[in-house]
């Protein structure tokens, strides 16, 4: 789990700039799937009554800025939030109201601000969000969010599967380990954390492709020197693409 001082500080800035239209706050990703790791996010998901102001993201993603980061006393944040009526009834896509991660922070340091806009990737987060019912304020998440139909999961991971391939240079790591885990995914119906699909992808790939998975995982979890020119990264990932391309039109 995260540090308390640092999630009461993100609650209490949610409840600052969100107010009385604030109906919950949950944990998610790898502070429920196993712990964190040196390298994960502290993923948390919002959930509002009413639509956000262009200020209030503003706001949001102005003090985001300097409380998320890599570095000492830091650990990147990924907020998600949602207008309750806009994910239950459930339909797909879901629109999501406003996202900061760390990926996107040249953008909002030229002054960019978070628009409302449909975004698959939201069905994977509600699943992880139902599955880990880590409230961090509010009731339990089962009531205030519909379950995602498996089919719609399955859709929204492989839609994410192209523009991570476009990040593959630029942050090899976690695509790697993200395609894994939408392979696991896609195979056995449940959601692993990013190390733990790792171990599962690896005794399924081809010899020539292991060591690059387990080179990932090995940065993942703090034991290895992020460097990458010595292996083949691009053949395996393409090889993941494969077999998730495979499985879902399975």
């Amino acid at each position: 789990m995260p540090d308390q001082p640092h999630t009461d500080h993100l609650v209490q800035l949610l409840r600052t700039t969100l107010g009385a239209s604030l109906l919950g706050v949950y944990l998610h990703g790898s502070a429920t799937l196993g712990g964190l790791r040196p390298h994960s996010d502290v993923d948390l998901l919002a959930v509002v009554r009413e639509p956000t102001s262009h200020e209030q993201r503003r706001l949001l993603t102005e003090e985001l800025l300097k409380v998320s980061g890599v570095g000492e006393g830091l650990r990147p944040v990924e907020l998600t939030v949602v207008v309750q009526d806009g994910v239950r009834p459930w339909r797909y896509p879901p629109a999501c109201e406003f996202l900061y991660g760390e990926w996107l922070r040249e953008d909002f340091e030229r002054g960019m601000t978070p628009v409302p806009g449909p975004n698959p990737d939201l069905a994977p987060v509600l699943t992880m969000v139902l599955l880990a019912d880590a409230p961090l304020l509010g009731p339990g998440p089962a009531e205030l969010l519909d379950p995602v139909p498996a089919a719609d999961l399955r859709r929204a991971i492989v839609a994410g599967v192209p523009e991570l391939m476009e990040q593959l240079a630029a942050d090899t790591r976690n695509v790697l380990l993200t395609l894994a885990r939408v392979w696991s995914t896609l195979d056995t119906g449940g959601i692993r954390s990013k190390d733990a699909a790792a171990v599962w992808a690896a005794g399924r790939l081809p010899a020539e492709h292991r060591q690059v998975l387990a080179r990932a995982r090995g940065v993942y979890l703090g034991d290895e020197e992020e460097r990458w020119g010595d292996l083949d990264v691009r053949s395996c990932a393409e090889y993941l693409v494969r077999v998730i391309d495979e499985g879902y039109c399975s």
